[in-house]
């Protein structure tokens, strides 16, 4: 029997390390205007899927990567589009729009389980984002710090979040 059992545990244990690895955590490091930022993320991968409307409803608020939230963290005060937010670390919602501007939101509350612990009541700060969209495809979502801007792309979906200091 505690062979039994033992295999049972072996199991689960195997399993949820596979899932796991469907969408590896990752993180993406950089600084802009002598503000360190960082972005952690799960990163799922399109696999043949919808993403847009499909995989991602349209005018529903995602948690902007895969499992636990997305967080992006400043070690000093700087300007997203032009608004100020406070050094910190934020929990990191989108909202796409099947047309016009998707919604970038930074919560406050940077430990919600995906989109299910977002309150609106914690936003810190909402920023209208156009996207881009593009020909080739990318696999994995991806976050990135650029020279001015932290950056995403998943599927064919660009964004670009401007940053500059205070």
């Amino acid at each position: 029997m505690k062979s039994l059992i033992l295999s049972f545990v072996l199991l689960i244990s195997l399993s949820i390390d596979a899932d796991a690895q469907k969408s590896p955590r990752v993180q993406a490091d950089g600084e802009i205007n002598q503000s360190k930022i960082a972005i952690d993320y799960g990163a799922p991968s399109v696999k043949g899927r919808t993403i847009w409307g499909g995989l991602e409803a349209y005018d529903v608020i995602w948690r902007a990567g895969a499992n636990q939230n997305t967080t992006v963290s400043f070690d000093k005060g700087v300007k997203l589009g032009g608004q100020k937010i406070a050094a910190g670390k934020y929990g990191f919602f989108i909202i796409p729009k099947k047309e016009g501007d998707w919604v970038a939101i930074f919560s406050k509350n940077n430990s919600a389980w995906g989109a299910n612990g977002y309150n609106e009541k914690d936003d810190a700060l909402r920023l209208n984002i156009t996207p881009e969209w593009v020909n080739e495809n990318q696999e994995q979502l991806e976050y990135s710090v650029g020279e001015s801007a932290i950056n995403f792309a998943w599927e064919k979906a660009r964004l670009s979040i401007p940053v500059s200091g205070l």
